[in-house]
């Protein structure tokens, strides 16, 4: 049980903010302004409740929809997730893919 509470805390820790993390103020800026909000979690999770207008490409199937629902690849998109690990993944993947100005909501929907 310590071992698992350890773990817990050191990983929390280890998170770093980085110039593409963003927060919740942020994020209502930028969706004012027209990015495209992205929920990687479940679509279970999804329809439990989610960022109004924000749509629902689960992290597991990103790299197959991102493709037909994410057309330019110029444009602000904030992806999160419920706590942003999920979420920062698919930030680093959509990257990967060419997408230039990819957000993640910092610590996901903790704190919304």
């Amino acid at each position: 049980m310590w071992k698992t509470f350890k773990n817990m805390i050191t990983r929390n820790s280890n998170r770093s903010i980085n110039k593409n993390d963003i927060n919740i103020e942020e994020l209502q800026k930028m969706k004012s302004n027209g990015a495209t909000v992205v929920d990687v979690r479940s679509p279970q999770e999804y329809n439990e409740g989610h960022i109004e207008n924000a749509i629902s490409i689960p992290e597991y199937e990103l790299y197959l929809r991102a493709k037909r629902q994410l057309l330019n690849k110029d444009s602000a998109i904030i992806v999160y997730c419920s706590t942003g690990h999920r979420s920062k993944k698919a930030q680093k993947e959509l990257a990967k893919m060419g997408y230039t100005q990819v957000y993640n909501l910092y610590n996901g929907l903790e704190n919304y």
